[in-house]
């Protein structure tokens, strides 16, 4: 049975207006993440205030950037004075390259779906209020070069899947609660030790940057 021309054409006509829209359906998910963790969010000096879930693109909202397909890959809120914690919608930015958050007030834990931005290259959440474990997860950011924790409240070891981070350059979980014994595999044979420093971790060549007691009892999740 042959089609009439005219539906042919129809139909090429809508695949091309959906193929056109799917960056936007893309960057309306990216924008709909965003909105749930403002929702979890304290923001006293209202640095959030241009994020509205009424506009499609949060790549016109501050401390957003975007690439040229309207993807967001920066989210710059280091120093910001936010509080309140983070929850799995951030593992719904899979174009995220630098994740900064340092110096606020959030707490809670680490949200394991972090371990989804397998784009990431920076995730600096240090000097904030974290606490549980390092999850896991973060064995699948491939791409990660920089991982700074430090100044929170993490506990427990850390995890022996980051030592297969082909490209982690920079890991510092200094002035943590963390116990157990610092891998040496992988790239951690060549991280200085000032980044494991002000814990309860036992490795080659501390020079008492950690205190006496190196018991560790890992918390399941």
């Amino acid at each position: 049975m042959d089609f009439p021309s005219s539906f042919l054409f129809f139909f090429f006509f809508l695949i091309t207006i959906l193929l056109s829209l799917s960056p936007a359906f893309s960057t309306n998910s990216e924008g709909n993440a965003l909105h749930a963790m403002r929702s979890r969010l304290s923001d006293p000096t209202n640095v959030l205030q241009s994020w509205d879930p009424t506009l499609v693109n949060p790549c016109t909202w501050f401390h957003i950037t975007c690439d040229s397909n309207n993807h967001v890959i920066r989210l710059d809120l280091g120093n910001t004075n936010i509080s309140g914690t983070l929850g799995p919608e951030l593992g719904e930015l899979k174009n995220l390259q630098y994740l900064e958050l340092y110096r606020n007030n959030i707490g809670g834990k680490i949200p394991k779906e972090l371990g989804n931005l397998e784009n990431l290259i920076s995730m600096d959440l240090y000097g904030n209020r974290f606490e549980g474990n390092i999850p896991k997860s973060f064995a699948k950011l491939k791409s990660l070069r920089f991982l700074r924790l430090n100044d929170n409240k993490l506990t427990g070891p850390i995890p022996r899947e980051l030592t297969t981070l082909p490209n982690l350059k920079v890991f510092d979980v200094s002035n943590n609660d963390l116990c157990g014994t610092i891998p040496v595999d992988g790239p951690f044979g060549s991280f200085p030790m000032e980044g494991f420093a002000h814990n309860r971790l036992n490795g080659p060549e501390l020079k008492g940057l950690a205190p006496y007691d190196f018991g560790c009892k890992e918390v399941k999740l």
